[in-house]
């Protein structure tokens, strides 16, 4: 059996590639120990800008704020992401398809700063209207991020489950699996890794957004992302530069564990089905 072999100059454009990717992360976290207040002149080996980081309430205050925000608009994306998914695969071409599935899709092409006034005005709308909401804030900032993330979490399930076998499905139906079933004991554990992977997209653009949350949010509701922009504007701090190793060193803790139970999990299906096809094999009968 022939290997296929990448040629040297392949493997020299990957190197590139990694360094040129991962260089200014690297830079940034070594000078987050710098005990200069010059975030470019390197004046010895100091961890006081993560002391002064903890002392900064406002900072920790907005980090906290990004983090619940993060959280609660990946939960409410995913939900629809996925309901979204299951109505554009599994639903076929209905009345309406085209515009349902271009609806969905549309904030992906959006630029931030229509998508921000857009919903900007309609909250100014429905308070008129309504009198709801009565100010803006984190219901605002949960409801707009809602809106641009459920699209991403939409195409990974979309792609997941056209890639997906559905006689596994068509043959728990035919056992008599009712379709509510089906969906929550086969397709939803085939799903787990594109579901997973589509969370944490949502969650690292609604952590990372700047532009639409500073059309939605409200006086007492500062988001980590304009904190830290509204920071920088003045001059770049070491301070910044602990803030973001942190958050560097949160993202990649949770992209490993999560990569480790998605492997682990897909091994385990993968056993599974090498199981059942032993099963279905040694249970044929044999032809003579």
């Amino acid at each position: 059996m022939s290997t296929m072999r990448r040629s040297p100059l392949l493997n020299l454009w990957l190197v590139i590639g990694y360094v040129f990717l991962y260089t200014p992360i690297i830079i940034l976290i070594i000078f987050s120990f710098n005990e200069s207040k010059l975030v470019t002149v390197w004046a010895g080996f100091s961890t006081k800008w993560y002391w002064e980081l903890l002392q900064d309430k406002q900072m920790l205050s907005a980090a906290w704020l990004s983090l619940r925000l993060g959280l609660m608009s990946a939960t409410g994306a995913t939900v629809l992401g996925v309901l979204a998914g299951l109505v554009m695969a599994r639903f076929g071409k209905f009345r309406g398809h085209n515009l349902f599935a271009g609806m969905i899709t549309a904030p992906l092409v959006m630029p931030e700063v229509i998508t921000g006034i857009s919903l900007l005005l309609l909250f100014i709308s429905m308070e008129k209207i309504f009198g709801w909401p009565s100010n803006r804030g984190m219901l605002t900032l949960w409801f707009a991020h809602v809106t641009f993330c459920s699209a991403f979490v939409a195409v990974v399930i979309t792609s997941r489950l056209q890639e997906m076998d559905e006689s596994i499905e068509e043959a728990a139906m035919d056992l008599g699996a009712t379709p509510f079933k089906v969906f929550t004991a086969i397709t939803i554990p085939i799903i787990t890794p594109a579901i997973a992977s589509g969370w944490l997209l949502a969650f690292t653009l609604s952590l990372d957004d700047l532009v639409i949350s500073s059309f939605v949010a409200g006086p007492g509701a500062t988001t980590l992302p304009m904190k830290v922009f509204s920071s920088v504007r003045l001059g770049v701090s070491p301070k910044i530069n602990a803030l973001a190793t942190v958050v560097v060193l949160v993202v990649t803790m949770c992209a490993v564990v999560s990569g480790f139970f998605m492997l682990r999990a897909e091994k385990k299906r993968k056993i599974e089905i090498q199981s059942a096809q032993r099963n279905a094999e040694s249970d044929s009968p044999i032809i003579n």
